[in-house]
């Protein structure tokens, strides 16, 4: 029996190759092939566009894949959603739908797009919205290059964006959030009833999820001495408690601990200032609770 796995074809495609390596599946992806090979003779990978995924979850072609909370939304697909896995194309945050129009154009608010025209990719989840805000606009698919079209008859897009800057690039500004979204591990409800096919979902998400969080903290380990122990361990930011181990010479300890990646340039000084040597800052692979 294998595992047929969607792997996103475009912006995320790279990222999450990476974090297949990271939890410990190697997959090599070749330019004329949508089907990767991977190191694991129980997982047959196929590489479809995050667009359209969930479709194929949905309807069996494939047992499990890896796509966006706005995909699924914008397909209305009924997928057995197995875990977040927040990651985008830039970083490791959510990424947002956004309602934007030009620097120029006298659109302050949604209700000011009553009867305009809307372009965007995510057509079904932008009506949506409208309906919710009460609003009657005319939304048409784009087909690319989004931002441009204002300077082409629309008057206001809803794109996604990170960081805004490619939107401020263009010389448009965000008006509303119409939805955020985060990647998903989605299964086919079929699929996810089959106790093989579900326990290696749930062992190929432990590993991702570990890898994920892995990508955000560091190993660190010091000696410290005994008269110095205290004041070390109050300066550290354990996710549980550093382990701390005697050493072979007399009244010296080992520390090592996990901590938040973004932190460990500042707390490294204090470390030092309180007593600790020999710090070693060093990269993880996974991280399971």
């Amino acid at each position: 029996m294998k595992l047929k796995l969607g792997i996103p074809k475009g912006s995320l495609q790279e990222l999450t190759v990476k974090l297949f390596k990271k939890a410990g599946f190697t997959i090599t992806v070749s330019e004329r092939s949508y089907f990767p090979s991977i190191d694991d003779r129980e997982i047959e990978a196929v590489l479809f566009r995050a667009q359209e995924m969930s479709r194929y979850v949905e309807s069996g072609i494939i047992d499990c894949g890896i796509t966006g909370r706005d995909w699924i939304l914008e397909n209305a697909s009924k997928v057995t959603k197995v875990s977040e896995l927040v990651y985008a194309k830039q970083s490791l945050r959510p990424v947002k739908w956004v309602l934007a129009v030009p620097n120029s154009s006298g659109i302050k608010s949604v209700k000011a797009l009553r009867n305009k025209r809307i372009a965007t990719e995510l057509v079904n989840v932008t009506k949506a919205y409208l309906r919710k805000k009460k609003i009657k606009a005319d939304v048409e698919f784009s087909w690319g290059a989004t931002e441009a079209k204002t300077g082409m008859g629309v008057d206001a897009i809803v794109e996604v964006t990170e960081t805004g800057a490619s939107l401020r690039a263009n010389g448009l500004r965000i008006v509303d959030t119409v939805c955020e979204s985060t990647t998903q591990f989605i299964a086919n409800k079929v699929a996810w009833q089959n106790s093989w096919k579900r326990k290696k979902i749930e062992k190929i998400v432990l590993l991702l999820k570990g890898a994920l969080l892995a990508e955000q903290k560091v190993g660190l380990k010091m000696n410290v001495s005994k008269k110095d122990l205290k004041r070390v361990l109050a300066i550290l930011p354990a996710m549980k408690k550093p382990t701390v181990s005697l050493l072979s010479q007399d009244g010296w300890f080992d520390i090592d601990t996990i901590i938040d990646e973004e932190v460990v340039k500042e707390i490294i000084p204090e470390l030092k200032k309180a007593g600790a040597q020999g710090i070693i800052e060093y990269p993880l692979n996974k991280v399971i609770y």
